[in-house]
């Protein structure tokens, strides 16, 4: 695989993560409950966007799409999570907390639900689907899944970069104005619920 070619992914990667969305929503509520808090979510995050590469260069990408069934049940599924996220932000919207003051015990905690809430949106593994594709090249010395893996793994440093420097700036943009930061995590919330909303109209739609 070509320098110029994981250049050009890198470039549309970066982009499409630059878009806020529910994996941003989630990252900021990280971030106002405790900085040490931000970077076992970024890496749930990041995980998930690799497990969705994963299944994109084993065929579980081309299966789903193929398949209606699949692809709503997956689709179903993330949507009930995110809207079971957004739900709970409604409920206890973060106050701001020092880093010092935040749970030990909850790092595996946002880990896991950060791997959750990226690895079950279909709209990243159909966007990586779409995507990965245009940069792989079958005649290359690279083997089509190592060049997937690749290019997956260069999507995922993305999301960390991005994702890390949004849930770290929540705090000190916000640490001066706890009502601020309840407002921010009860939009969060209902950004969380309204791309589930979306996902459910546009699966019944279809």
């Amino acid at each position: 695989m070509s320098f110029a070619a994981l250049t050009a992914f890198w470039a549309v990667s970066f982009l499409l993560v630059l878009t806020p969305g529910a994996d941003w929503a989630y990252v900021i509520s990280a971030g106002l409950r405790g900085r040490r808090l931000v970077l076992p979510a970024t890496v749930g995050l990041a995980c998930g966007a690799l497990l969705a590469t994963l299944a994109v260069a084993a065929g579980v990408g081309a299966l789903v799409a193929r398949n209606p069934a699949l692809l709503t049940a997956l689709t179903a599924t993330g949507a009930l999570y995110l809207a079971w996220m957004g739900i709970g932000l409604w409920r206890s919207p973060a106050a701001i907390q020092g880093g010092d003051d935040a749970e030990a015990g909850t790092r595996w905690h946002w880990t896991l639900k950060g791997a959750s809430v990226s690895g079950l949106n279909p709209k990243q593994l159909l966007l990586l689907l779409a995507l990965l594709p245009q940069f792989v090249r079958p005649a290359d010395h690279w083997p089509v899944f190592a060049q997937i893996m690749a290019l997956g793994a260069v999507h995922a440093a993305s999301c960390a970069v991005v994702y890390f420097g949004v849930g770290w700036g929540s705090q000190s943009v916000l640490r001066s104005r706890p009502a601020a930061a309840q407002l921010v995590s009860r939009i969060s919330g209902t950004l969380m619920l309204g791309i589930a909303l979306l996902l459910l109209v546009e699966m019944a739609w279809h």
